[in-house]
């Protein structure tokens, strides 16, 4: 088990109503599992998929991560700062490269961030684009990039120091369906490949039906699985 929620709640505050998103979910993620998370815009995929993430913490609940069972909400911002740029990647719906670098460049972002020379981030960047197929266009910046190739660059960002577990919210709502497939392929290869988990949201039926799992969720609630 590499991931563990218990009974979370996200609730806001809104014109002094208070507004439950997610209620009381609780789910296990396991090494090398591949999990989608489907429902209704406002079922509460997204903001679950924060939590999940450690990118926004919860009302109440709890959230157990690897073989020693850490207690992720008891962990500082620098801690959980620290720990999604060693233990977790994520893709958008908005790739989010930055414009004015190369595909090498932007793959390399993270790993120099997180102290990796110059020499050995370029060696895993490129190796990784190779392995995304844009190993023609290492020295391309994103406007000189399609929309699938874009996603396939983030893709090889998200992964570049190993993550444990790719996290994707709605990763191919801007692609046509054969850029998808190619996107779902990709994520596939890695899931097989280095055993990355994966877990996504996502609106697509047939994107969803190639995970291992399908979780459905509606007002807040995992209603299946």
């Amino acid at each position: 088990m590499i991931l563990k929620a218990r009974n979370l709640f996200k609730e806001f505050v809104k014109e002094k109503e208070q507004i439950s998103v997610v209620k009381g979910v609780s789910l296990d993620l396991e090494a090398g599992d591949c999990v989608a998370i489907m429902g209704s815009s406002g079922a509460g995929k997204s903001t679950l998929l924060q939590m999940l993430g450690t990118l926004d913490r919860p009302t109440s609940g709890d959230l157990f991560f690897g073989p020693k069972a850490t207690n992720l909400w008891k962990l500082s911002d620098e801690e959980l700062s620290d720990f999604r740029n060693r233990n977790l990647g994520f893709v958008f719906q908005f790739h989010y490269l930055l414009p004015e670098f190369t595909a090498l460049e932007n793959v390399m972002m993270p790993a120099l961030i997180s102290g990796m020379s110059k020499q050995e981030a370029s060696q895993k960047a490129e190796s990784l684009l190779q392995f995304v197929g844009l190993q023609d266009r290492l020295d391309h910046k994103p406007g000189e990039l399609s929309g699938g190739e874009q996603q396939r660059v983030a893709i090889a960002r998200a992964v570049i120091l190993k993550p444990k577990l790719l996290l994707g919210d709605e990763m191919t709502g801007n692609l046509d369906s054969e850029n998808s497939k190619k996107v779902i392929d990709l994520l596939l290869d890695l899931n097989r490949e280095f055993g990355i988990a994966i877990l996504i949201v996502t609106h697509d039926l047939d994107v969803a039906r190639r995970m291992k799992r399908v979780l459905t969720m509606k007002d807040g609630k995992i209603v299946s699985s």
